[in-house]
């Protein structure tokens, strides 16, 4: 409400008019118009998501494959800025942007456009006696209306592959990106409304505090990529509608440097991974356990990559991004406590910086080892075997991945078979989220269900069940009619049921 003091309705008052109407016509109040509720948003999104999927149109191939290159081709006209807003919320350099943003969303796109085809034909069921003259198919169809909350710590590529999934699957979609990340968010709802159909995508913007209120909705899926905290806040109030939910959450993924491997390119790839993106990377390297023999030489070769690649203050560094808040900085910073630093370690709270840091002497009671770090700082441990490292990474819950280098095909065998994790990959570290053929999972504390290519495709689809009968096995089928006689059983029982071969399980057909 504004008092109007001057101007407006005030002019033309004259001396003949008393004070009470001078007073009253002073203080006409000015009723601005309420912004509306972020669940009143929601519910006339989900009225308008509900009329278009009830009218059939995201059923089409025809109409998919338009929202999918309307995605791509927003992504190729608005290169620009898009690096500028992730520029602006992560001081995030061209070329990360470009790679682990643009790229891998123009793909994830292009992938489902060149096999959404084949992935929405129905598929055909093996048939037992009982089902020969049938036809027994899957067809999958869109689960309905879908909730995907995205996180900041890659915000365009955490909303837009999911989103990507969604829409191939046929649903109509409600994106929540993350407040955190500002100007990404922002970005996607000036862009988004502009190319994708208008009753099927909608775009809302709000806070972490209105995420309750747009939980206390309906969806049919909801798809939730952040902090574990959160991730039980999303499943306790998706519980109360019975929603499905898949959560990708957050970690103290392992990473195993052996005596046996190339030290130097090792280093190369962990300092890479961990300090990509200023640290801010969920399936990054959290800790190193590192053999006794090859600690000192690691650690050098690790603070020789940082020079080479962020020079020696990489504050002053073009390529080296920073936290993404003040409240997220202090959060990590809070984390150097722990430990010795072996390099690094510096921050200003101002600029949002923390130096890429290597921590030495670390306990497993630190906090530190507790907490997942999103920032770049790198814990390394000494474990005196293989045995002690798998030891340890078995005390931790299990994590989203688990990194091993070693030139010995048995280590990694062995940690493979000994370990649990959402991805695994040996001598190399974050490449496997770069391959749209592998899902993007976690398991156990760090999530459930996987997306990425296919698996996005089924995750936001419903396998819908097809056996349509042929009238004529009715010859057969009868004998399931009470009164219940042995021999009708004993032929039931025989077309029914399964044989062992040799080679495996198979049905008698």
């Amino acid at each position: 409400m504004k008092c109007c003091t001057g101007g407006g309705p005030t002019q033309g008052i004259g001396v003949g008019h008393n004070l009470e109407q001078h007073s009253s016509l002073m203080c006409r109040t000015v009723v601005e118009p309420r912004k509306p509720s972020t669940s009143l948003i929601c519910e006339e999104a989900l009225r308008k998501s509900r009329g278009a999927l009830a009218s059939g149109k995201t059923r089409t191939l025809e109409f998919r494959i338009a929202q999918l290159e309307a995605i791509f081709q927003m992504l190729e006209n608005n290169e620009n800025p898009f690096v500028e807003a992730l520029q602006k919320d992560l001081r995030r350099p061209r070329f990360e942007t470009l790679l682990s943003e643009i790229t891998t969303v123009k793909n994830e796109a292009r992938y489902a456009i060149n096999n959404l085809e084949k992935w929405m034909q129905p598929e055909y069921m093996e048939k037992s006696m009982t089902s020969l003259l049938d036809i027994c198919f899957v067809q999958s169809e869109p689960v309905g209306v879908v909730l995907i909350i995205s996180s900041w710590t890659f915000p365009i590529q955490q909303t837009l592959v999911p989103l990507i999934g969604a829409i191939a699957a046929g649903n109509c979609v409600i994106l929540k990106p993350s407040d955190a990340s500002l100007n990404a968010a922002e970005l996607m709802n000036t862009l988004l409304p502009k190319c994708l159909d208008n009753e099927c995508y909608h775009v809302i913007c709000c806070g972490h505090a209105d995420m309750v209120e747009l939980l206390e909705n309906r969806f049919d899926h909801i798809f939730f990529t952040g902090d574990r905290t959160t991730g039980k806040m999303v499943a306790q109030a998706a519980a109360k509608h019975l929603t499905p939910v898949s959560l990708h959450l957050g970690g103290k993924n392992p990473c195993y440097v052996d005596k046996d491997c190339d030290v130097a390119m090792a280093a190369k790839k962990i300092a890479w991974s961990r300090f990509v993106n200023a640290g801010q990377c969920p399936l990054a390297p959290e800790y190193v356990l590192c053999h006794v023999n090859v600690q000192d030489k690691l650690v050098e070769a690790l603070h020789s990559c940082v020079e080479e690649f962020y020079g020696k203050n990489p504050q002053e560094s073009p390529d080296f991004g920073r936290m993404v808040s003040v409240e997220h900085y202090k959060h990590v910073k809070e984390l150097l406590s722990g430990g010795k630093v072996a390099f690094g370690g510096q921050t200003e709270e101002s600029d949002k910086y923390i130096a890429p840091t290597v921590l030495l002497d670390v306990r497993e009671s630190d906090l530190i080892m507790q907490q997942d770090i999103l920032g770049p700082i790198l814990p390394v441990l000494r474990v005196e075997n293989l045995e002690g490292a798998i030891e340890f990474m078995n005390r931790k819950d299990r994590p989203l991945a688990t990194y091993v280098y070693s030139n010995n095909s048995q280590v990694i065998s062995e940690v493979i078979s000994k370990t649990s994790s959402g991805s695994f990959c040996s001598s190399d570290s974050l490449i496997q989220s770069m391959c749209i053929s592998l899902p993007r999972n976690g398991v156990g504390n760090s999530g459930a269900g996987a997306y990425g290519g296919k698996y996005s495709f089924d995750t936001f689809s419903h396998k819908r069940s097809f056996l349509l009968r042929n009238s004529a096995v009715e010859c057969v089928t009868y004998l399931r009619y009470p009164p219940y006689v042995d021999k009708n059983l004993n032929l039931m029982l025989w077309a029914s049921s399964l044989a062992r071969k040799k080679e495996g399980w198979c049905q008698i057909i």
